[in-house]
């Protein structure tokens, strides 16, 4: 294993993907810094960003990064660049999470260096401009090969004999009031990728990816093409039990019962958002009608009678509906008895959100494709509370708090894993 961990931080210092003969460009040169970025990639300012990147030991990331694309002498070998880049940071940022390796200052739960740095080579794409014409097209697929990757979705692979749990987490949000946020449940995904225990005779493993917190994201299909290929009837890698994971309210380890249909709309990490029903899902099919609600089916028994702590687990229940034919202007209902005959959603149990909208579309996919025999659901768990002074990005009690939730949450993966199948 240490073998490994070196060979990875020379990759970074060294630079992993060169074009032999291809002219070296300055990366200065190769950058037009007054193209547009999406909003999100512009909060990268000098201050918390950089910081945590240099925390994390990734501070040589983003300038291989560069220099690879500056040296790639067409968009396929860029491509090729890309996807090579993204999964190196993705496996160096799980690394780092596992103490394989140990690189940087800040604590290994913390999964804010990964966002940052990933957020860093977006924008850096969005801005590349090398000798040769790169269309709209080409560059949108240049972006989506680097963030799956680096957001570990093409990295899902379980191997033979296992019982197989997929698992999602999410980047931070809410960085326009804290730019200091960290989302416990991207940092759980570092910790579960990979994660293999024994139950009895048989053998689990865990395999994760962290999702966006952008409507468009979810739009262009990444819940669906993240959890699908493990969905389908005679796949290979098959999954037994998926799970989305996000960050709740604080002090309590929610299991959703329910995912509604409706998304609220609230803004996301680009400030966009639009209150609408959950649209379909490009590449995958979808049923009609769309269903206003979709309950857990996962093992919430087992999860909740583990024991674990600190915080209470319990399923939650609770849904948000209007009358039939009266959403959106007409009153909303809450309720812990569930849907009502003929209502619409208007939220799930855990509101209408991403969170929720990672459950409903990774369970109305997984009801689509016939993996009914597949337990699916959501868990929320309990939210961080950051240091007072708004100076200091991390400090001895938001660690310990944060690592504690974490554990937890791995705790709670591995007894649902247990439980399934």
């Amino acid at each position: 294993m240490r073998g490994f961990a070196i060979s990875l931080v020379t990759a970074l210092t060294a630079g992993v993907v060169t074009m032999p003969g291809a002219a070296v460009a300055s990366p200065a040169a190769c950058f037009d810094r007054a193209a547009p970025v999406t909003y999100e990639e512009g909060r990268i300012e000098p201050g918390v960003p950089y910081e945590l990147v240099e925390a994390g030991g990734l501070g040589a990331y983003p300038e291989v990064l560069r220099t690879s694309l500056c040296r790639a002498p067409s968009v396929a070998a860029a491509g090729r660049v890309l996807a090579a880049q993204g999964a190196l940071l993705w496996r160096t940022a799980v690394a780092r999470a596992q103490g394989r390796i140990a690189i940087g200052t800040i604590d290994r739960y913390d999964d804010r260096p990964l966002y940052w740095t990933r957020l860093l080579g977006t924008r850096d794409i969005r801005q590349w401009a090398p000798r040769f014409a790169v269309g709209a097209g080409e560059r949108a697929a240049l972006i989506k090969a680097y963030e799956y990757a680096a957001r570990g979705i093409t990295s899902t692979t379980f191997g033979p004999g296992v019982r197989r749990v997929l698992v999602s987490g999410f980047d931070p949000y809410q960085l326009n009031g804290e730019i200091r946020r960290s989302n416990p449940s991207g940092a759980s995904a570092l910790q579960l990728d990979g994660l293999t225990y024994r139950d009895g005779a048989r053998t689990v493993r865990v395999q994760s990816v962290v999702l966006p917190v952008t409507w468009s994201g979810f739009d262009a299909g990444i819940v669906e093409d993240a959890f699908g290929p493990h969905l389908v009837r005679g796949a290979r890698e098959r999954a037994d039990l998926i799970m989305t994971v996000s960050q709740g309210n604080r002090g309590v380890m929610n299991i959703e019962q329910w995912a509604g249909a409706w998304r609220g709309g609230n803004a996301d990490n680009n400030n966009e958002g639009e209150p609408e029903v959950i649209p379909p899902a490009p590449r995958w099919p979808q049923p009609t009608p769309t269903p206003e609600f979709i309950e857990t089916t996962l093992p919430y028994q087992a999860m909740i009678g583990a024991g674990t702590g600190p915080w209470p687990v319990a399923l939650n229940p609770r849904v948000c509906e209007w009358a039939a034919g009266t959403r959106p202007a007409g009153p909303v209902t809450c309720t812990d008895d569930g849907p009502s005959p003929g209502a619409q959603a208007q939220s799930g149990g855990g509101g209408n959100y991403l969170s929720n909208e990672s459950m409903y579309r990774s369970n109305r996919l997984r009801r689509e494709l016939g993996a009914t025999d597949v337990p699916g659901g959501h868990l929320h768990i309990s939210a961080l509370v950051y240091p007072a002074d708004p100076a200091v990005v991390i400090d001895d009690a938001f660690a310990a708090d944060r690592a504690a939730t974490i554990e937890q949450t791995v705790a709670l993966v591995r007894a649902a894993g247990a439980a399934a199948g």
